[in-house]
């Protein structure tokens, strides 16, 4: 198959999917395109350092590029089993606020802790990203009541470089993946993010991505018997992000490592 019908295939198969889930809920309210910025810098691990870890700043804005209401701080701490198997141990601090009343301060604050393990696979030029995680999560609400949850969550992550047949400096490449996010507790589908978009590695350290991506939260009801999205719950959103990667001295500088997203 010729290479660029398959990376578009990858990516309309991805943005193909959010009209249709939208398509089942009518009742559902249109609310504004939002947006997301991502800044990350990461350490990968190596065969000769397995060791790595990232620290992450993330903000949100209920419309494009305005009302900001959500931001997010987080780091972790990672080891190569071998080059295709890593496990990752992070923690991060999540804020939400009413966009209309900043100043009253946070809706609620959540700390979260996160066991992760993430498998890649090659294929030629495509390139798959199997991510496992589980979360505990505690909150801490403006009227000064607590919770405590947790979460299971699976992503897949495909990309597909366009000008190279790996993704290292000066590759144009496409990204999309899809996330389901698993509640013990129930209801116990909780939430599906779609996103497909395009990047740039610009130099060995410094990559750069934007892409759209719809998140929707599942309620589920027993008049119905199926999972229903929530009111006011769907939404779409473009997504800047930038990563800088630091490297081992002994680590060749052509070495590919995918430009995954660590949210």
């Amino acid at each position: 198959m010729n290479k660029y019908l398959l990376a578009g295939a990858l990516l309309a198969a991805t943005l193909g999917a959010a009209p249709a889930a939208r398509a089942q809920t009518p009742l559902n309210p249109v609310q504004p395109w939002g947006s997301w910025a991502i800044l990350t810098a990461q350490l990968p691990g190596s065969t000769e350092h397995r060791w790595g870890g990232y620290v992450e700043l993330q903000g949100r804005t209920n419309a494009l590029a305005r009302q900001f209401f959500y931001y997010e701080a987080k780091g972790g701490v990672s080891f190569d089993i071998d080059p295709n198997f890593t496990l990752l141990v992070g923690g991060g601090r999540y804020s939400t606020s009413d966009y209309r009343a900043l100043e009253d301060g946070p809706l609620n604050v959540e700390h979260r802790l996160w066991e992760q393990l993430t498998l890649t696979q090659y294929s030629k030029r495509l390139k798959l990203e199997h991510r496992y995680r589980i979360e505990q999560r505690w909150f801490s609400f403006r009227d000064d009541s607590t919770a405590f949850r947790q979460r299971i969550r699976y992503r897949l992550n495909g990309f597909f470089p366009l000008n190279k047949k790996t993704i290292t400096t000066g590759t144009l490449f496409l990204s999309a993946y899809d996330e389901i996010f698993l509640n013990p507790s129930g209801p116990v589908f909780e939430r599906n993010r779609i996103y497909g978009g395009i990047g740039y590695q610009v130099t060995p350290h410094f990559i750069a991505q934007l892409g759209y991506v719809n998140q929707a939260n599942y309620n589920y009801t027993n008049a119905s018997g199926q999972f229903v999205l929530q009111n006011t719950a769907a939404k779409n959103n473009i997504v800047l992000a930038l990563t800088y990667k630091f490297s081992h001295r002994t680590v060749p500088p052509g070495q590919e490592r995918l430009p995954s997203q660590q949210d």
